[in-house]
């Protein structure tokens, strides 16, 4: 299966979070940017990421003492492929009753609001 495929699981999205933000890690920082949210041992740690190396969704350099692990997937690609997973299984296709629950569930800033008008006046010029 090609890594473009795969569907991480919630614990590695949370690791390949933190390698799209700090790029190239090793295993002690990104258990120190998960502790920060959540308590996780090292040990869990390595070992989600020894899984993922061998998944395919992030590359390990053991050119020195300390592995350092890159992600392996595009950021870009990974959360498009999962929303449209979501969209398609949780709201059959729509991606318009995704917008109106979320928009009906979340106190939307004026400014979030602006953003949302701006970009359906992008899409709608492009057609």
């Amino acid at each position: 299966m090609s890594n473009k495929k795969l569907k991480p699981t919630e614990s590695e999205l949370e690791i390949l979070q933190i390698l799209w933000d700090n790029g190239p890690s090793s295993v002690r920082l990104v258990n120190e940017k998960l502790n920060e949210v959540k308590d996780q041992g090292y040990t869990t740690t390595l070992k989600l990421m020894q899984i993922m190396n061998e998944k395919g969704l992030a590359i390990r350099d053991t050119g020195s003492r300390t592995h350092i692990y890159s992600a392996n997937v595009s950021e870009d690609e990974t959360k498009s492929r999962l929303l449209r997973t979501f969209i398609d299984s949780t709201f059959k296709g729509s991606a318009s009753s995704l917008v109106m629950q979320a928009l009906g569930n979340h106190n939307a800033s004026k400014d979030e609001l602006d953003e949302i008008k701006a970009l359906i006046e992008k899409m709608e010029n492009k057609k």
